[in-house]
């Protein structure tokens, strides 16, 4: 009692989040000869390491622990956090998490993208749990992806990497802007493509796709007849004319999909205060969204293939600042209007869509994803883009 009362007076979790934030927090892009070359100095640490074995395994007794807490699963959780280098070496191995397990939870969670916690909750027990080979795989993986990317990068571009649910607007080589995204569950995955961005719609029609009114909106029409009221989505007919929900038979699907479903502007609005236009035959964009607590989840894949970007109007500021007319008060007075405007980007932006489940950067500081599409599983070095 008396050492965890110790340890608790001790530990600063707010410096050690701070510190676990900082190994990853760089202004390095995750595609660039850079990472290739930091990926190639990790793989050369992970093969000598997985051929004496790679690191123990991490008894379910781990599950839960945190500051403060004893108990032989702490030895391995120690020796884990040690192997894998977010731990220093320390000369006695005790039973008791302390301020340097702290430290160590916290570092392997940011290098994982997990929620920085400082316990070993569920997503980060199944991460540590990973073997080390596995890793060393992913490492092979990607620093092919990225060495192949990098010859195609200009020098501005966007990329969101769908396994970390991560954009990066990168300029000269330095990321300018970082974003938290919500991008698409699997059965309904993003795309890997190349594109431009062309265009900003600020507060935006949402015209629901033929196959969200198949699969959801006439189950959700089922479930409460009062659901596209509340979302304030009205249906027209052919002719362009308004009509009634009361006169669309919702068990007949096909009956739906003969009208157009249009949702306004507004704070329920799917796509938010705007959205990112960019070719492609997949109706593909990025947009604001009213449901922003997703942003906040460990594993941020819930979209139907389109990609929802957290502190979107600092992206917009970032791709209108060569339009002259725009900095970042028009842009946010523009999102509180709901005016409906559009706005060509005069900087054909290239965005890039991938697939990088591990990356390293100059720091030495690895970090790896999980393969949410079974990409790495299938061996996929290069995609066909669209």
């Amino acid at each position: 009692m008396f050492a965890r009362n110790r340890v608790l007076r001790e530990v600063d979790q707010g410096g050690n989040t701070a510190a676990a934030q900082a190994l990853i927090e760089t202004n390095e892009p995750i595609l660039s000869f850079d990472t290739a070359y930091n990926l190639q100095l990790a793989i050369s640490q992970y093969e000598p390491f997985v051929a004496a074995g790679g690191w123990e395994e991490i008894p379910q007794e781990a599950y839960n622990l945190s500051i403060g807490k004893g108990g032989k699963a702490n030895i391995a959780v120690k020796r884990r956090l040690i192997s894998s280098g977010d731990m220093a070496v320390v000369e006695n191995v005790d039973d008791m998490f302390d301020q340097q397990t702290d430290a160590g939870v916290r570092a392997f969670q940011a290098r994982h993208g997990l929620i920085v916690n400082g316990q070993v909750d569920e997503p980060t027990w199944y991460a540590m749990s990973v073997p080390a080979q596995t890793r060393l795989n992913q490492l092979y993986l990607n620093f092919q992806r990225v060495q192949t990317m990098a010859a195609n990068l200009s020098e501005r571009y966007v990329v969101v990497n769908i396994p970390a649910a991560t954009i990066e607007a990168v300029a000269g080589g330095m990321v300018e802007q970082r974003h938290t995204a919500v991008v698409g569950r699997v059965e309904r995955a993003t795309p890997i493509m190349a594109s431009k961005v062309s265009q900003i719609n600020f507060n935006p029609y949402w015209h629901v796709p033929k196959s969200l009114i198949e699969r959801d909106l006439t189950k959700y029409m089922q479930e409460d007849p009062e659901y596209l009221t509340k979302q304030n989505i009205h249906i027209y007919d052919g002719s362009g004319a308004e009509i009634s929900p009361t006169t669309i038979d919702w068990t007949n699907i096909g009956a739906a999909v003969n009208y157009m479903f249009r949702q306004e502007p507004g704070a329920e609005n799917s796509m938010g205060h705007c959205k990112i236009n960019f070719y492609n035959p997949y109706d593909c964009y990025l947009h604001d969204t009213p449901t922003k607590a997703l942003f906040g989840e460990n594993a941020r894949f819930h979209s139907s293939g389109c990609v929802r970007v957290e502190g979107v109007n600092q992206l917009v500021n970032w791709l209108l600042r060569d339009n002259g007319d725009w900095d970042q008060a028009r842009v946010d007075t523009t999102f509180e209007s709901n005016e409906r405007l559009d706005v060509e980007c005069k900087a054909r932006v290239p965005l890039h869509t991938t697939y990088i489940t591990a990356w390293a950067n100059k720091q030495g500081t690895v970090s790896f994803r999980d393969d949410v599409y079974q990409f790495d599983a299938q061996g996929k070095v290069t995609f066909e883009e669209a």
